[in-house]
């Protein structure tokens, strides 16, 4: 990897990592929540039309 300087340009790095970082993090998160919402739709629907029976 590259090193930083102590020039201006060291603070505009520290922030693209931080944004990288939170890019990366956010990216996962959101991965996760669609597994998790496909893994959901083929067990979820049996389980909302009993419960839509009931009403």
């Amino acid at each position: 990897m590259t090193q930083k300087s102590s020039s201006g340009k060291s603070t505009s790095q520290a922030r693209e990592d931080r944004l990288k970082a939170a890019l990366k993090a956010n990216m996962a998160k959101r991965k996760a929540q669609a597994r998790a919402r496909a893994a959901g739709a083929s067990d979820g629907g049996k389980d909302n039309t009993q419960a839509n029976e009931g009403s």
